[in-house]
């Protein structure tokens, strides 16, 4: 099995450039959520737009509205919308029918009732992607360096095409292949210097720790 990787929270020019370079297959942006690593659509339409080429592109956003999906889509053209929100089945189903695009949707896992929950949304979306719960007190979603246990995974119904995000690292990528099988690694805050901005090293040493599996 290739496992393939989406490196998420990128924001500049640069970082795109070193994910392409080192072989991800999927690149994040957040736009116009609660993050660190947030951007605006115009900010991740200059720099995920020449990288359409290379990748498949991923436009991360919570609980957005019509109006911001519509430039999204329209200014960014991203191969994906990754839904990380609190959105419901009514409203995912409601924007795969109503924009035609491929859907990511991300669910917060702490037991194994997560992944029930997970399910539900198996028939709407194109990849699922299981992540850790943030902090209570964070308003921010994703990109906490947090784990969940991945034991769990091999006990549960799975789709074909899903994903793991939450405390990946160089340290961790090899237990994480092993232990969960997982078609598709997604990876943020496990490979940067500071928030938002990207160790290079770190990708070139995750990416080929992958490539050796």
């Amino acid at each position: 099995m290739i496992t393939k990787v989406k490196i998420c929270g990128l924001t500049c020019k640069r970082d795109v450039d070193a994910a392409i370079k080192y072989g991800a297959s999927y690149l994040g942006f957040i736009v116009n959520a609660e993050s660190s690593r947030k951007l605006s659509v115009i900010e991740a339409s200059r720099i995920a737009l020449p990288a359409r080429k290379f990748c498949e592109t991923v436009a991360v956003v919570v609980n957005p509205t019509n109006n911001l999906l519509e430039k999204i889509i329209q200014e960014m053209r991203p191969s994906y919308i990754q839904l990380h929100g609190n959105e419901s089945m009514e409203r995912v189903a409601n924007i795969k029918n109503n924009f035609k695009i491929k859907l990511i949707k991300a669910v917060s896992i702490d037991s194994k009732k997560d992944f029930i929950t997970a399910e539900q949304y198996t028939g709407l979306v194109d990849i699922m992607l299981y992540d850790s719960k943030p902090p209570l007190d964070s308003p921010q979603r994703g990109g906490h360096g947090l784990l969940f246990d991945w034991s769990m995974i091999s006990k549960v119904a799975l789709p074909k095409t899903w994903a793991l995000a939450g405390g990946l690292n160089i340290s961790n990528v090899e237990n994480a292949i092993n232990l969960t099988k997982a078609p598709i690694l997604d990876v943020s805050s496990g490979l940067e210097l500071a928030a938002g901005l990207k160790d290079h090293n770190k990708i070139k040493a995750f990416m080929d720790k992958i490539k050796n599996e």
